[in-house]
């Protein structure tokens, strides 16, 4: 009796233990976060003396009565965002979005939280919904109705920057930001958007119309084409028609065709007869004719060639000679040539010297003889005279020259009247040239001859035979016309 009372104490005893460890014992579920309070613990991460302390994900014992047990949700929560909002250009504006938060999963996170949301955790959306309007309004109220438009995300980011510090001290994060809808009242976006889209509309419509056209186009191809598909096979149709009554016509010319090839045929035969019978006849001249006359032709040809060939050889012989002899006589002419080329060159020599004396000793005698006139000019003049008396009789009885007919008084006596005036006119051209010898002076330069006592200027010798012989042509010409004057 004693150890059934003891095992049933027992019994009691493992029974009430169970009970209280069942009453103590608190497990945290993945989505929520054990608050427990009543003693001073410490919690990693936090400061001290914070006066709860948190169990995410496992159990743990609590004691009833001395501590409290509360639990914080970790799940997702959201709200609507409906801000009404005026831009940088002063356009009023109303962003719908929607925003996803929930609390931290670290112990600092959830502590903040639950000190925030602890017995308000319906609240939190709320409290999430104001936040996020005020940063928005301050947001969109530095942007341009076109920088929302083009660019939501730098909207969302900015939003999400600005709500970051705020959600942080609530405990909270934010899962997603999305900006569902910019409404505009005013109708700027729709008035933004007509330009582009009458551009859109314009764009159709000249796509429109560049279908049509190219449509149009390929419609006026196709009836091109068949038109042409058309008129090729109307043209082969009738080039099958005319090659069908070609066709006819040959067959209806068949017959006089046959007929005519007939008589060509035999047209033929006897033309290629009449040509062998003429071939035959030609063969038969060149036998008996034009062979022989070949033959003799050739015999001829042969001896004249040997007639040619043997005199041309007795030329070629002939010409040789002739060649040798023209040599031999060139050479003969050559000597001959050079000798009396020596023979001329010496006759030269010497007729140029007799010319040298001849010259020397007319200037010689040129000199001496004005060396006699400077001595005694009457007696060369005497001399001068007599040398040409026959010359001045000449000229004196050329006055008698043009006479044809002469009438001689007194008989002999005018005769000898007469040459004793041509005498006569003879003794005066005598006085005359003294009288031009005195003037000119003994050395001809027409200068008087100087007096008695005074030395004679020396008389210039002629040097040459050319110069010799021009004084004497001068003193001649003189005594001439001195004579002709008497």
């Amino acid at each position: 009796m004693g150890i059934g009372i003891l095992a049933g104490a027992v019994v009691g005893a493992v029974v009430v233990l169970i009970v209280l460890f069942k009453m103590m014992w608190r497990v945290a579920e993945p989505n929520e976060a054990l608050i427990i309070s009543g003693s001073n613990h410490k919690n990693e991460g936090l400061g001290d003396g914070m006066g709860f302390r948190i169990v995410t994900g496992r159990g743990t014992l609590v004691v009833p009565g001395v501590q409290a047990v509360r639990k914080l949700s970790l799940d997702l929560n959201e709200t609507q965002l409906q801000v009404e909002c005026v831009t940088h250009q002063g356009i009023p504006l109303k962003v719908r979005g929607v925003v996803i938060f929930k609390v931290g999963d670290d112990f600092v996170s959830i502590a903040n939280a639950a000190r925030r949301f602890l017995d308000q955790q319906k609240l939190m959306s709320e409290r999430v919904h104001i936040v996020f309007a005020g940063h928005l309004r301050a947001i969109v109220g530095g942007l341009t109705v076109e920088d929302m438009i083009r660019d939501r995300e730098k909207l969302t980011g900015q939003a999400r920057s600005a709500c970051g510090t705020e959600m942080e001290k609530l405990g909270l994060i934010v899962d997603s930001l999305q900006i569902h809808e910019i409404e505009d009242p005013t109708g700027y976006i729709k008035n933004l958007a007509a330009p582009h889209a009458a551009a859109v509309q314009r764009d159709a419509r000249i796509a429109q119309a560049e279908a049509n056209r190219l449509a149009t186009e390929a419609e006026q191809q196709a009836a091109a084409r068949m038109s042409e598909a058309t008129r090729d096979s109307e043209i082969l149709q009738a080039g099958y028609q005319a090659e069908r009554d070609q066709a006819s016509a040959r067959a209806r010319q068949a017959g006089p065709l046959a007929e005519a090839a007939s008589r060509q045929e035999v047209v033929v035969q006897e033309t290629r007869v009449a040509e062998l019978e003429a071939h035959r006849k030609e063969q038969q001249l060149q036998a008996d004719v034009r062979k022989p006359a070949d033959a003799l032709a050739y015999e001829t040809r042969t001896l004249a060639e040997a007639e040619r060939d043997a005199r041309i050889s007795a030329a070629q012989a002939k010409a040789r000679e002739t060649e040798l002899a023209s040599a031999a006589s060139a050479t003969a002419t050559r000597v001959t040539g050079e000798a009396e080329a020596a023979a001329a060159h010496a006759k030269g020599l010497a007729v140029a010297e007799a010319t040298r004396a001849k010259g020397l000793a007319e200037a010689e005698a040129i000199k001496a003889r004005a060396a006699a006139l400077a001595e005694n000019q009457e007696a060369v003049v005497a001399q001068q005279l007599a040398e040409r008396w026959p010359e001045i009789v000449e000229a004196g009885a050329s006055a008698f020259g043009n006479v044809d007919q002469m009438v001689l008084l007194n008989g002999a006596d005018g005769m000898a009247d007469m040459f004793a005036k041509a005498l006569t006119m003879g003794g005066t051209g005598l006085g005359l040239a003294r009288q031009l010898l005195a003037t000119m002076g003994p050395n001809g330069s027409g200068r008087p001859a100087p007096a008695a006592g005074t030395a004679a200027a020396p008389t210039a010798v002629p040097t040459d035979r050319a110069s010799a012989e021009k004084e004497v042509a001068v003193t001649t010409v003189e005594i001439d016309v001195g004579d002709d004057d008497a």
